[in-house]
């Protein structure tokens, strides 16, 4: 996988509030919206990983925020980026059955964001791509980006090559576009987190 100068970037600035993150949660544990942007830069990086890497940081981003809901279980915005973790966490997992039960989850904790913040536009599109997120699972899985399906298997290996490399470029779209919704938000959070304090009276 080949990154371009804006994959660069955004490689340097999740790692680096990954980092401040940790640093800020040794200070002070209980702060939900520290672990919840620590999470949200566990799921950017995650996309510049292998699969089984992935997973492993899906993981812990799920560990953190699952932390961040007990400090505040209405906390709006971890329970979308829950609903995201749950989603990439699936999307990695080429046994249907199993990444339904992953779907499941991503769709519940959408449904219960929108239900903590309805006019928030994120939200509401996140619940509606949830639901045709396993039509989609399966549709990738079944052209080929799983594991490679025997039928039809006497294609030369030059033609698997040009499918292996189509179905991977369809793949990173697909999680273009999620990484892309995440980015969103974690922007969105890091600003107003760092807007100066009013000036005094």
């Amino acid at each position: 996988m080949e990154f371009s100068q804006d994959d660069f970037d955004r490689l340097l600035l999740f790692e680096h509030t990954r980092k401040t993150a940790e640093a800020n949660y040794a200070e002070n544990p209980l702060d939900a919206d520290n672990l919840t942007k620590w999470a949200g830069a566990l799921i950017e990086l995650s996309a510049f990983q292998s699969p089984g890497d992935s997973k492993a940081m899906i993981d812990d981003a799920l560990s953190k925020l699952e932390e961040a809901l007990l400090i505040n279980p209405k906390k709006h915005d971890t329970l979308w980026y829950l609903g995201n973790a749950h989603t990439s966490y699936a999307f990695l997992t080429p046994n249907v059955s199993e990444a339904k039960g992953y779907f499941d989850k991503a769709h519940e904790y959408f449904q219960k964001a929108v239900d903590e913040d309805p006019e928030n536009d994120l939200y509401r599109k996140s619940l509606e791509v949830a639901v045709k997120a396993p039509e989609l699972h399966m549709e990738i899985h079944n052209n080929g980006f799983g594991p490679m399906n025997n039928a039809g298997s006497s294609a030369t290996s030059k033609g698997k090559e040009s499918k292996r490399q189509k179905n991977n470029d369809f793949k990173y779209d697909i999680f273009g576009w999620i990484i892309l919704a995440v980015s969103i938000v974690a922007w969105v959070g890091m600003a107003k987190s760092n807007i100066p304090p009013p000036p005094p009276r």
